[in-house]
């Protein structure tokens, strides 16, 4: 019996249909692993605002959760997925998953399901070091410093996994893989904000507004954020993404100094120099907004450059924008002008000594002349590697499906 062999009509709607189905949808592990992020990025905001209203109370407070929820929803997801994917039988799953170690499953599953067990063991050792070191130390700290690296860790797994179902989606050239697509895109952007208020997170020490004239502010920012700002716009092909995730951080920022003074709160530790009765928020967060729609600009116009170049002008071009806005805003909110609600200065640590920098409104060791001109051309240095880094990786991740 001879078969009547398909149109070209019909093979091309078979192939669609195909395609279609592989990106039937926002995976569910997609929506949980976003979850997982946000909850550990409000947990973060909220205990360092416990620590600054109430000092160190006990491990069990809800901030504390909030983190370690993260770190526990990125196991359970992921040691899921590996699970299934090693040990299932479908052969759907086994296209959309890599081999390590003999276990099978997508390469984000296994990059977040390490942040989660970092983030869970961190929670003990950071027990024990406050035990043996003081109750309320700097976040820069061991215990600290492995609880970040796995947030990052799992946020960067979520990542990978928003962006193979991404890629996949971007094959499908029907309108159903479009809008997937679109959908998949607004996630990554949102994560990667997310990510970038991490990293912000994790240079306050350095970026705190009595330090703000300082150079080693500028230099913290310049290797932390191109790098960041650079990967999300290859591998996002957004181009706007520096800008959409800078815009995350600065949403973020600021509702967290509209809401959380409406909370009371008390010290339970001593000493105690400025009576706290509520919540005390984050400083006003850093404008790198402004130099963010500077290099969406710059690579909507450079795309024939060569990379190297591209991240050259980037690194200088950042620590520019960045500097001529950021200087002057700073000055700005050590001044009267900015005591209010909005921006925040009003609100002071417990700790916080009356003739302290953060009291009286001064910049603690300011830079200037030859000093401040070497510390920002290194800070420019240090942004065009980190852009150049961050344009490389961001072009591979472009090629990642599983």
């Amino acid at each position: 019996m001879s078969s009547v062999p398909l149109s070209t009509h019909q093979v091309r709607a078979k192939e669609s249909t195909q395609t279609s189905q592989k990106t039937a949808g926002v995976p569910w592990y997609v929506w949980c692993g976003a979850l997982a992020v946000t909850s550990a990025s409000i947990g973060g905001a909220w205990d360092v605002s416990w620590h600054r209203s109430i000092g160190r109370d006990s491990f069990w407070t809800p901030a504390h959760l909030a983190i370690q929820a993260c770190g526990v929803m990125a196991a359970v997801i992921c040691g899921y997925l590996i699970l299934v994917n090693t040990f299932g039988q479908s052969a759907k799953l086994k296209t959309t998953s890599v081999n390590v170690l003999g276990f099978r499953a997508p390469l984000g599953a296994f990059i977040a399901a390490w942040g989660g067990i970092a983030m869970i063991t961190s929670a003990p050792f950071d027990n024990w070091w406050h035990a043996a070191y003081g109750l309320d130390v700097k976040i820069v700290s061991p215990p600290h410093t492995l609880l970040i690296l796995g947030m990052r860790a799992v946020s960067v797994g979520i990542l990978f996994l928003i962006l193979a179902a991404m890629n996949r989606a971007s094959t499908d050239g029907t309108p159903r893989g479009e809008e997937i697509f679109k959908k998949l895109q607004r996630i990554f952007l949102y994560v990667g904000g997310l990510i970038v208020s991490g990293q912000m997170f994790f240079l306050i020490e350095y970026t705190w507004d009595v330090k703000l004239h300082s150079v080693s502010a500028y230099i913290a920012m310049g290797i932390a954020l191109p790098l960041a700002f650079a990967m999300l716009s290859q591998a996002s092909r957004y181009k706007w993404a520096a800008t959409t995730a800078a815009a995350v951080y600065m949403i973020i920022a600021i509702a967290e100094i509209l809401i959380f003074p409406l909370f009371p709160a008390q010290p339970k530790l001593g000493p105690v120099f400025n009576p706290v009765t509520h919540l005390i928020p984050a400083k006003f967060p850093i404008l790198i907004i402004v130099p963010a729609i500077a290099l969406d600009l710059l690579w909507q116009r450079t795309r024939a450059w060569k990379p190297w170049k591209v991240a050259l002008v980037s690194g200088f071009l950042f620590v520019a924008v960045l500097t001529i806005i950021e200087w002057p805003f700073a000055s700005f909110l050590l001044s009267k002008a900015s005591e209010n609600r909005f921006f925040g200065t009003i609100y002071f640590d417990y700790n916080s000594r009356p003739n302290g920098y953060d009291r009286l409104r001064l910049f603690f060791e300011p830079d200037n002349g030859a000093v401040l001109y070497w510390g920002l051309l290194r800070a420019a240095i240090y942004g065009s590697i980190s852009t150049w880094i961050g344009l490389s990786f961001g072009r591979w991740m472009r090629s990642v499906q599983r």
